[in-house]
């Protein structure tokens, strides 16, 4: 994987007919095993910007190579600033692009683009020619940068994105631990509704602590669970074979389940602290849309940020998102309405408060989805994203008028 960096963009003139635009590109910033970032600088000369948009005029090369450490990522800003640069366009390539876009954000003018964009033919393509080729898409206005937030909401989104890892870490935890238990033949969870509840968590300390009677152990069961299965069901499924190593297993997962919950609670307590510092106003706007909670609403400021002035309207947010069905039409006929490819960690929370928002009686978004599943008999799990769709449209319009959410009722007219 290569991080391909290129900088355009602003006249320097050590004489008044000559001009010069440079172009930097740097190669694999951070893979394994790369030590150095390659720098191609082209120099034009002749001819102001706007006549070279119309004619083609003289060019020089300048190639040097730099390290990927700090130092030399500093060296290679100092000699874009030698060149006059002030404006820089790099392909996003995993996150390989964040450490280069850090050096040189207090600097230059950055955009980021997706390769998807300005990709070349397969095998007439080089570093130097996709630099090139980027150049000049940048100094022709046809490349339009994607969403890049200020430092705070990175801070946020690191945060977010760190609570989902942790969230997917849990579960094959937990899946672990229940293997576990199987394995000794305890097979609590066939009568348990998840192998996170209160009850199944007091089984497993006590194993672990070497309690192994399955009569004492049912005492922790939850009275409901036995009434509704039976004592001596519960008992039976509590009988099983235990060693030694199976407690000391059981001990390791639940205390690496227990870190991993810790460190999530951490995360959203940072995240709570800083929204509630700077984002207080939205923090509460949003909490008042039909299914959005104040673990979604700091979620959302995290991966949108704190206002929507980076999307001209809703239509555009949710297409950023992949909320909105792809245009893929050929010969007069679509071939596809999939939904396109967008934010995957904004999608996963708007479609977990699609459920939540769907399930609350009397709002707009539960006749929507009870009318559209119930009375249409179309697909759930699609009417989901149509709701996810709609709460991201609220979501926009609540961030940019700065209102509380207002639901919709047939009395208000459309003018309202």
């Amino acid at each position: 994987l290569m991080s391909r960096l290129m900088i355009l963009r602003k006249l320097f003139s050590g004489k008044s007919d000559s001009f010069r635009r440079s172009t930097i590109k740097s190669e694999g910033a951070m893979p394994p095993g790369w030590t150095s970032t390659r720098a191609t600088i082209f120099l034009f000369h002749g001819k102001p910007p706007a006549a070279r948009r119309r004619t083609p005029s003289t060019k020089s090369v300048y190639r040097d190579k730099f390290g990927v450490l700090t130092p030399e990522l500093e060296r290679m800003t100092g000699i874009m600033q030698e060149y006059g640069v002030d404006e820089a366009c790099m392909e996003s390539t995993s996150i390989y692009w964040m450490p280069v876009w850090r050096v040189l954000e207090p600097y230059v003018s950055l955009k980021l683009v997706n390769p998807f964009f300005i990709r070349q033919l397969s095998g007439k393509k080089s570093d130097v020619k996709d630099a090139e080729w980027i150049a000049t898409c940048l100094l022709k206005g046809l490349i339009s940068g994607s969403y890049v937030p200020d430092e705070l909401i990175q801070q946020l989104r690191q945060y977010d994105r760190r609570i989902s890892d942790l969230n997917t870490e849990i579960t094959r935890k937990l899946g672990k631990l229940d293997a576990a238990m199987q394995r000794c033949n305890i097979r609590i969870s066939n009568y348990m509704s998840s192998t996170d509840t209160k009850s199944y968590r007091e089984v497993v300390r006590l194993i672990s602590e070497g309690v192994w009677d399955p009569v004492e152990l049912s005492k922790v069961v939850h009275g409901k669970t036995a009434n509704a299965v039976g004592k001596d069901v519960i008992v039976a499924a509590l009988t099983g074979v235990v060693t030694d190593a199976d407690a000391d297993m059981l001990r390791q997962l639940r205390d690496e389940v227990a870190l991993a919950q810790r460190h999530k609670d951490e995360c959203q307590s940072r995240m709570e602290s800083l929204c509630e510092k700077h984002f207080q106003e939205q923090m509460q706007n949003l909490q008042t849309i039909p299914g959005v909670s104040k673990r979604s609403a700091t979620a959302i400021i995290a991966e949108v940020g704190g206002d929507v002035n980076s999307f001209q309207d809703a239509a555009h947010l949710v297409s950023w998102a992949g909320l909105k069905p792809r245009n893929e039409e050929s010969a007069g006929k679509i071939k596809s309405t999939r939904t396109t490819h967008g934010n995957k960690y904004l999608r996963k929370t708007l479609i977990e408060c699609s459920w939540a928002a769907s399930r609350k009686h009397g709002c707009f978004f539960n006749r929507f989805s009870y009318i559209q599943t119930t009375v249409r008999h179309k697909n759930k799990m699609k009417v989901q994203v149509a709701v996810a769709r709609k709460i991201l449209a609220t979501i926009w319009f609540v961030l940019h008028d700065h209102v509380a959410y207002r639901d919709f009722t047939p009395d208000i007219a459309p003018a309202q």
